[in-house]
């Protein structure tokens, strides 16, 4: 069996910087044209300027006639300047601001503490059209961490959709059926993104045979009602549900470790991946939408124009991949995927 599709475009990766970001890029380069690429860097990216060195490392590390776009992000702090949107937007390589609540996950200890600091920010956003991409979860250590998605939607995104008027938001990585719902009965300036992880697994995997570290990602895997969900979304053709992987890796002794780092590194299979979770739902027919076509028009960009073909032949992960000094260990390393990438085509 063969599938030829639209080449497809990641609307949320993770690359980290330096010699590691070399060792995954072509990861995700081989497969995709175009990924918004996350700031949660060490410092974190917070201008423009910023963003355009972090987009010219990301082009000189790439593989050779890769084909591939990295599209850049802002971290929003506290501390966020007003000007630094409209000069965003001017330069032209920021797709969106990120919105990391303080503590949430990795590298978000310079995130936002209380969303009401950054509404001078978001009313720009809002007036410039440029989309807040938000991790949507709570910090209240009072709130059961497999309840702060919900939390975060009614103590945050229902209040923020009224206030600001006309901004456009992609809430991303939802893992609940809370999510899916509120999604839909948003404004159509609302949008999601959904992982393969999220669509594969639910919270009994990161226990089965033993405790995964390499299963421990924020937010953390759902029961398994809320994965049906997110399939349900993601399968529907609903064009507010795209996919962005929310690959991030993480070197295997800092996740093999006490306090081990959250994180699924996914990008050597994600597409591969979401086949076999459509597959599983009788729905491939609804794979490009998904993958190659919702996120672009949320976005305003045009579809590509390249191809990729997937063959439905088995082949067995690598226990590992390069990553800096040290190793990431994949999603599914050792197992089997039951579909493969068999080509890219690339315009020339």
């Amino acid at each position: 069996m063969q599938l030829l599709l639209t080449r497809p475009d990641d609307w949320h990766l993770h690359l980290r910087d330096g010699a590691a970001m070399a060792d995954v890029l072509a990861h995700s380069a081989r497969v995709f044209a175009r990924a918004v690429v996350m700031p949660n860097l060490r410092p974190p990216v917070t201008t423009a300027a910023a963003a355009a060195a972090y987009r010219r490392r990301i082009l000189d590390a790439l593989p050779r006639a890769a084909g591939f776009q990295p599209l850049m992000t802002l971290y929003l702090t506290d501390l966020t300047p007003v000007d630094e949107i409209a000069a965003a937007v001017a330069g032209g390589v920021v797709v969106g601001v990120k919105l990391y609540p303080a503590g949430a996950t990795t590298n978000s200890d310079a995130g936002v503490t209380d969303i009401e600091r950054v509404r001078p920010v978001l009313e720009a956003m809002a007036e410039l059209g440029l989309p807040l991409l938000v991790h949507g979860e709570v910090v209240d250590p009072e709130v059961d961490i497999f309840d702060r998605e919900r939390a975060f939607i009614d103590r945050v995104l229902d209040p923020l959709l009224h206030s600001v008027p006309g901004l456009r938001l992609v809430f991303e990585h939802i893992t609940t059926g809370d999510a899916v719902r509120w999604v839909l009965e948003a404004p159509a300036r609302v949008a999601a993104t959904i992982t393969p992880h999220h669509l594969l697994y639910d919270r009994n995997a990161i226990f089965a045979g033993g405790i995964s570290p390499h299963l421990y990602c924020l937010p953390v895997l759902k029961r398994e009602r809320h994965r049906e969900a997110l399939l349900w979304a993601a399968t529907s053709g609903s064009p507010r549900f795209f996919l962005g992987t929310d690959s991030a890796p993480h070197a295997r002794s800092t996740k093999e470790a006490a306090h081990g780092c959250a994180g699924i590194f996914s990008a050597h299979a994600a597409l591969e991946l979401c086949a076999e979770a459509f597959e599983d739902a009788g729905a491939l027919g609804a794979l490009q939408g998904f993958t190659s076509q919702h996120g672009a028009d949320f976005y305003g960009l045009p579809r590509n124009a390249d191809t990729v073909t997937l063959v439905r032949e088995p082949w067995t992960v690598p226990a590992a991949f390069a990553f800096g000094d040290g190793e990431v260990v994949p999603l599914r390393a050792g197992e089997t995927v039951r579909w493969r990438l068999a080509g890219t085509s690339v315009s020339r």
